[in-house]
C-alpha cells in the first residue's frame, strides 16, 4: 500500500516547527522567571526597609530632649537591621537579599520634617544572564537598580 502524496510530503514538519519555536519559548520562559526573581528580591527589599525604618523610628526619639536623635551608632544598627534583620552584624545571619550590603542602605532624617526617619535601599539587581550580546558595538548590560524607600515618624 502506497501512502498518499500529501501525507508523504508532511512527514517531519512538526519536528522542524518545534525546533524553530523551542529557542523562542525557552527565551520567553527565562524572561518570565527572571522577572519573577526580580519581584521576589524587590519584595524582600521593601520588607527590609520597613523593618529597618520601624527599628529606627522606635529608637530615635529622645523624650528628654523632645526631638529625634539619629546618631551614628543608631544609623549603623539600622543598616544592619535592613541587611541582616538584626541590629548586630556579628550575629551570624546572612543578608536578606543575596548581595545586599550596608553600603546600599542610607538612613537619615526626612528632609521635609525632622520628626521622621527615612530608610532607603538602592540594590543593583543582576539577572542570571548579565549582558545581552550585541551584533555590533558594545554588549548591553541588563542590571537594574531596585530602590526601596520608607519614611516613618519617630515614636
Amino acid at each position: 500500500m502506497t501512502p498518499k502524496p500529501g501525507k508523504q510530503t508532511q512527514r517531519g514538519v512538526a519536528m522542524v516547527e518545534f525546533a524553530i519555536a523551542l529557542p523562542l519559548l525557552l527565551l520567553l520562559l527565562l524572561g518570565v522567571a527572571e522577572f519573577g526573581r526580580m519581584l521576589f528580591h524587590y519584595n524582600g527589599l521593601l520588607q527590609a526597609s520597613r523593618d529597618a525604618a520601624r527599628y529606627a523610628a522606635g529608637q530615635a526619639w529622645n523624650a528628654t530632649l523632645g526631638r529625634m536623635d539619629l546618631n551614628a551608632n543608631l544609623q549603623s544598627e539600622t543598616r544592619n537591621v535592613a541587611v541582616y534583620g538584626v541590629p548586630s552584624a556579628s550575629a551570624g545571619f546572612g543578608p536578606v537579599v543575596p548581595g545586599l550590603s550596608t553600603a546600599h542602605v542610607s538612613v537619615q532624617q526626612s528632609v521635609t520634617d525632622n520628626r521622621y526617619v527615612q530608610v532607603s535601599i538602592a540594590y543593583p539587581f543582576q539577572p542570571v544572564i548579565g549582558v545581552l550580546p550585541a551584533f555590533y558595538g558594545d554588549d548591553i548590560p541588563l542590571s537594574v537598580t531596585l530602590n526601596a524607600s520608607v519614611v516613618m515618624r519617630a515614636l
